[in-house]
């Protein structure tokens, strides 16, 4: 694309254009052309300047249709220019954005602002991560509000117990070099440990954990060692610092940009801080800022997220 944006400042200027919105759109979307996204066809009409949409050859229901069609925007009343500076932020704010900060940056309701960053969040998320190979830091972590910062009734119902009993548990593994992989986790007990580590790491890999007994029996798949953190925190080759690395931007985007993610939601923000954190800017990725944009906005087709699925037919929304 000629003149693509390299910051945000230059992202909005140049999308402030619908036309080039939709330009920018329909080839990230159709490199080799404007299909039809109901039937496939490639028989379609010039684009319709003054409707802004094209028209399929062939007959059937919603022939005419927009670079919005069978993406997260479609059926989204907020501009294209809108939507395209709140994913450039949400791809690329290290600590995450906050719905508050996007609402008063793009002139929208703060409802309106979470809403649309759950739908880029759920564009932003991998469904076939891969194999980890090579050398592999496993480990959890808990998330949760600290006690306290809570006033005292929202204390007495969210703590009931001491440690991480009332915190949600996320599982992670870490490719030295190379990218992660975050879950939400019921325990840790040692069945769910096992089918984690299985579903990301190859067979044979150097695997690295701490002394957690639940993972225990690795060592017939794998090349485990372990690091007791009771007794020191690397030995060697052996530890978790790169994944710990990883809990702490998550949580500081957690705690500082969101302060409260209910647990309901908490696989989204995975699936943000995963993605930036896979598309990095190191020697082994050398990812820009346009970059993640791109990438991004590749990943939005075929995804939908309405609000009664995103509220689990909840009645009231959580401002993050």
């Amino acid at each position: 694309m000629k003149n693509e944006p390299k910051s945000l400042q230059e992202a909005i200027l140049y999308f402030s254009n619908i036309d080039n919105c939709i330009e920018y759109l329909a080839s990230s979307r159709w490199p080799s052309g404007v299909v039809c996204p109901i039937c496939g066809s490639d028989r379609v009409s010039s684009f319709n300047a003054k409707r802004r949409t094209w028209t399929c050859s062939k007959h059937h229901p919603k022939r005419e249709f927009s670079v919005k069609i069978g993406t997260i925007f479609e059926d989204s009343p907020i501009g294209l220019d809108k939507w395209l500076a709140a994913v450039w932020m949400l791809a690329n704010c290290k600590n995450g954005i906050s719905s508050y900060e996007v609402a008063r940056d793009l002139n929208v309701t703060q409802k309106t602002a979470w809403f649309m960053l759950h739908r880029i969040r759920l564009a932003l998320h991998e469904n076939n991560p891969g194999d980890l190979g090579g050398e592999v830091e496993v480990d959890e972590t808990f998330i949760g509000g600290k006690a306290r910062n809570m006033h005292l009734s929202e204390r007495k119902r969210r703590i009931t117990g001491t440690g991480g009993k009332d915190k949600a548990i996320v599982f992670g593994a870490l490719e030295r070099g190379g990218k992660v992989v975050a879950t939400p986790i019921n325990d840790r007990k040692k069945e769910g440990i096992h089918t984690q580590v299985k579903a990301h790491v190859k067979a044979g890999s150097a695997l690295y954990s701490d002394a957690l007994r639940s993972y225990d029996g690795l060592a017939q798949y794998y090349a485990h060692e372990v690091i007791d953190h009771a007794e020191k925190y690397v030995d060697g080759k052996v530890h978790t610092n790169g994944l710990e690395n990883f809990w702490s931007l998550l949580k500081r985007g957690i705690s500082g940009t969101y302060v409260s993610v209910e647990p309901f939601h908490l696989f989204r923000y995975l699936d943000e801080q995963v993605f930036r954190y896979n598309n990095r800017n190191t020697k082994k990725f050398s990812f820009t800022d346009s970059d993640r944009f791109d990438l991004a906005v590749s990943k939005i087709t075929g995804k939908r997220l309405t609000f009664i699925v995103l509220m689990g037919k909840v009645g009231t929304t959580h401002a993050c």
